[in-house]
């Protein structure tokens, strides 16, 4: 058994002078191990489980074959830069040298257009599967990546559980197989995730196995051997490495689907998304995905059109969704994609052609069950150097949207002590 995998985020929160978003990664995974919860991993899989679901079987059985995937974009996303508030016109004065020229917008409305980097996402647009939810966050000011992160991926403040909102999900649907809950393109499985429902996280499909079946032991004795170690085990790790085992055995029909990771982009993202989509082609049973992408701590260099690094990240999850969607074929019409980011970005920029901490940012939603557009209601923006977006939609009314829209899970439940309010961002809601 090997030590779980640390993910660190593309690029390096250092070099933006943000230690604290450099040492998330790290500090989520110890803290979730020093929990009640057991985490730890199997060749590259990493099983997390706790309580009396450790003895579940590894049955899989997907609920009506939905699938909600959530994005997280790490590092707090500047959604004014992703869906532009052109008809605001704080935005370009608060911004007089990285503010996206309206002219240059994609599906422009009266008051909203898309980045220009974003276009590969435009055939979703145009068959209305694509929408953004503007000024969405927490419902009170956190500037903190870490603390923001874990409210966020909790949704239920003042609770004194360690369960996140897909593993209280998860509870709620039929079934009971790690591979219901998947964290890919990450070995820790995200707070999100975290839970007495067992889940599952892995790097790279190609690379789930488990430790020691390999070339070097063509007879199988190791793998023998470790049946025989946990076989009869009653305690908490013998359970889980029984399901873990198991587990990587039912990814068998999704390694068996054909790898079209070329028709991605040459990035993390495009890597994690390309596993995805043959994970849900070999229908294995998985229900909810989280992915993580990039780094979004753009206190510097976010820059405009021509340079800077938010170019870069906006093409890199534009061509990566697009390329996702088209993988998935006719999969795609089960399949619903989220993003949610911990927060947002101030609306003045700073010396830097970056932007400090903020409060509000964007939701994008596409696939199934989405109804395309510009959603969510706007307060005029501030121009001072501490302005933030307000926000005006608490992100638990878009999460509550997408579960009641397609899972029969009570949002209720998923949200405890939480009271929605209608979005429209979803069919049916």
């Amino acid at each position: 058994m090997s030590t779980p995998e640390l993910t660190a985020p593309t690029g390096s929160g250092a070099s933006c002078g943000c230690a604290e978003y450099a040492a998330v990664s790290r500090r989520g995974l110890l803290r979730g191990m020093g929990a009640a919860a057991l985490t730890w991993s199997v060749g590259s899989a990493v099983v997390s489980a706790a309580g009396p679901a450790l003895a579940a079987t590894t049955t899989s059985t997907a609920t009506d074959g939905s699938v909600v995937v959530v994005l997280s974009l790490r590092g707090a996303a500047d959604g004014l830069s992703l869906v532009v508030p052109h008809g605001d016109p704080a935005y370009y004065a608060a911004r007089p040298r990285i503010a996206v020229p309206a002219e240059k917008l994609l599906v422009p409305d009266g008051f909203f257009g898309l980045h220009p980097s974003l276009a590969p996402l435009l055939p979703l647009w145009r068959a209305g599967r694509l929408a953004g939810v503007h000024g969405t966050g927490l419902p009170v000011v956190n500037r903190s990546h870490f603390a923001a992160m874990e409210a966020v991926e909790d949704a239920a403040p003042g609770s004194t559980e360690r369960v996140g909102w897909l593993n209280r999900l998860l509870g709620e649907l039929p079934g009971s197989s790690p591979l219901q809950g998947l964290a890919a393109g990450r070995a820790e499985v995200p707070t999100s995730l975290f839970g007495p429902e067992p889940v599952m996280g892995f790097r790279s499909l190609e690379r789930t196995r488990i430790a020691g079946d390999d070339k070097w032991d063509p007879n199988g004795t190791r793998v023998r051997s470790l049946e025989r170690m946990w076989k009869r085990s009653s305690d908490p790790m013998g359970r889980a490495f029984r399901s873990a085992m198991a587990a990587v055995d039912d990814l068998e029909p999704a390694r068996a689907q054909a790898d079209r990771s070329a028709a991605y982009p040459d990035d993390d993202l495009g890597r994690a998304l390309a596993s995805v989509a043959r994970t849900l082609r070999g229908d294995v049973g998985v229900s909810l995905v989280t992915v993580d992408h990039g780094d979004w701590d753009m206190h510097t260099d976010l820059g405009t059109l021509g340079w800077g690094r938010m170019r870069r990240e906006a093409e890199s999850l534009a061509s990566g969704i697009a390329a996702f969607f088209d993988d998935l074929g006719s999969v795609a019409d089960r399949v619903t994609l989220v993003t949610v980011s911990e927060f947002g970005r101030r609306v003045a920029e700073n010396a830097n052609h970056g932007l400090d901490h903020g409060w509000g940012t964007v939701m994008l939603l596409a696939g199934a069950g989405v109804r395309g557009g510009y959603h969510g209601s706007w307060t005029p923006l501030g121009t001072s150097l501490d302005a933030d977006v307000p926000v005006t939609t608490d992100y638990r009314s878009v999460l509550a949207e997408v579960v009641a829209a397609r899972t029969p899970a009570s949002p209720t439940v998923v949200f405890p002590g939480f009271q929605r309010e209608r979005v429209g961002a979803m069919l049916g809601q």
